[in-house]
C-alpha cells in the first residue's frame, strides 16, 4: 500500500504542478501573446492606411504641381489690368483690318473675380459677314483670354451682303489687388 500511496502523492503532486505551471506561466503567456497580435494587427493596419495616405499625397502633389502649372499658363495670357488700353487696341484693330467700321464702343462695369477682373466691352460692327468671320477668328488668336456674349447680328437691307453686329465682348486681366 505504501507504493500505491507514493504513486497517488506523485500524481497529485504532478497534477498541481502542472496546473500551476499553466495557471502562473502558460495563461499569462497566452494572454501577452494574444495582445501583441492584436497590438501587431492594429500596428499593420495603420501601416496600411499610412501608405494609402502616402500615395494619396503623392497623387495631391502631382494634381498640385499641374494645378500651378494651369494658373501660371492662364496668368500668362491674363495681362495687367494697366495694358487695357493696348488690348483695346488691338481689337480696334483687328476690326479695322478686316473692313469693318467700328460704330460704337462702350466699356460696361468691369467684374472682379478672384484673381482676375472680367472688363465687357460694348462694340457695334458694320461690314460684310465674312469680314465678321475673319475678325472672330483673329480674336480668337490673340494671346489674351476673350469672351464673346450677346452676339446679335442683323441684315442691313439696304446694302446687300452688309451686317451689324452688336456684341459684347469680355476682357480679362489680372486682378492688381490680389
Amino acid at each position: 500500500m505504501a507504493g500505491s500511496l507514493r504513486k497517488v502523492i506523485f500524481f497529485v503532486f504532478l497534477a498541481a504542478v502542472a496546473y500551476t505551471a499553466y495557471a502562473y506561466m502558460l495563461r499569462p503567456s497566452n494572454r501577452s501573446f494574444s495582445q501583441q497580435k492584436l497590438q501587431l494587427q492594429s500596428k499593420r493596419q495603420k501601416l496600411a492606411e499610412l501608405q494609402q495616405a502616402t500615395l494619396a499625397a503623392r497623387d495631391l502633389g502631382q494634381q498640385l504641381e499641374q494645378l500651378e502649372e494651369a494658373i501660371s499658363f492662364f496668368e500668362s495670357r491674363l495681362p495687367p489690368q494697366s495694358q487695357i488700353h493696348k488690348v483695346l487696341q488691338q481689337v480696334t484693330l483687328i476690326a479695322q483690318r478686316q473692313g469693318l467700321d467700328t460704330r460704337s464702343i462702350q466699356t460696361l462695369k468691369a467684374q472682379e473675380c478672384s484673381g482676375y477682373v472680367e472688363q465687357p466691352l460694348k462694340m457695334e460692327l458694320h461690314g460684310d459677314f465674312n469680314c465678321y468671320y475673319s475678325f472672330l477668328l483673329e480674336l480668337e488668336r490673340m494671346p489674351r483670354i476673350t469672351k464673346i456674349k450677346q452676339l446679335e447680328l442683323s441684315k442691313d437691307r439696304a446694302n446687300e451682303g452688309q451686317a451689324t453686329a452688336k456684341f459684347v465682348v469680355s476682357i480679362f486681366f489680372q486682378d492688381t489687388a490680389s
